[in-house]
């Protein structure tokens, strides 16, 4: 778990999806209610939020440089089933990625990674290196090669494992 603020834009919707999982203690909290109505899902749901979850998780971590966590389906296929639509304000004309079909998870993550790929912030959302951790962060650091999510937590963990191996 970090101290690091929330990602920016849509990106803290994607950050706050991968860390639903504590993969430390295990606790997931999609499997309360509160956690659910986070995201607007529903108990039959969960099971297509765990995946979508999981195969981000693998891409942060890619993002990284770290290999993939497990086996999982990819995101590109995931996101390939997400309808969205460009919507333009009448006023000001503006325009923007919305999900075609209100609100579902899958749209909503696919058009936070659309928007972060034209801001240029997706690739500075990341996994935390540690692998009892992979808890999502966004990489602030100037060189965009921050490697934990906490360096007081994990980067410590990693130096003292280091420092007591040679």
């Amino acid at each position: 778990m970090s101290e690091r603020s929330a990602a920016p834009g849509g990106l803290a919707l994607v950050e706050s999806l991968v860390n639903t999982l504590d993969l430390e203690s295990g606790a997931d909290s999609l499997d309360t209610a509160d956690g659910r109505t986070r995201f607007g899902l529903t108990e039959e749901g969960v099971v297509h939020a765990r995946e979508l979850r999981e195969a981000l998780r693998a891409v942060l971590l890619a993002h990284a440089g770290h290999p993939p966590h497990r086996a999982v389906t990819p995101l590109g296929e995931l996101l390939a089933a997400a309808p969205l639509v460009v919507t333009v304000d009448a006023g000001d004309g503006s325009a923007a990625l919305a999900p075609a079909d209100g609100t579902p998870l899958r749209s909503r993550v696919a058009a936070a990674v659309a928007e972060a790929l034209v801001a240029g912030t997706w690739l500075r959302l990341k996994a935390c290196e540690a692998a009892d951790c992979h808890w999502a962060y966004y990489d602030r650091s100037p060189a965009g090669r921050g490697r934990w999510c906490s360096m007081q937590v994990c980067g410590a963990r990693a130096k003292m494992r280091r420092y007591r191996a040679r």
